[in-house]
């Protein structure tokens, strides 16, 4: 499975994630930061199994996560048919 992921939001200290980009993961890391990269890939590996995940009270197969970097960046991730 292909699991999309969008910055829906950004404060980016360092400039480097903007708001609007996207990109499909498949296989290889995406350039992303990596403290980013380090909280979300738990997640990314779940959807790109076909596994489902937490999101409010349901389950589903996608999830939003913030920087840990004060929240600066909003992510979200998707599997993509």
């Amino acid at each position: 499975m292909k699991v999309r992921l969008e910055i829906i939001e950004s404060k980016c200290r360092s400039h480097y994630h903007k708001q609007g980009d996207v990109f499909i993961v498949e296989d290889l890391c995406p350039p992303l930061c990596q403290e980013l990269w380090h909280l979300i890939y738990p997640d990314v590996y779940v959807l790109a199994n076909n596994g489902t995940l937490d999101y409010g009270n349901t389950k589903a197969q996608k999830f939003e996560a913030r920087c840990p970097d004060g929240g600066r960046v909003v992510i979200r991730g998707e599997v993509v048919l």
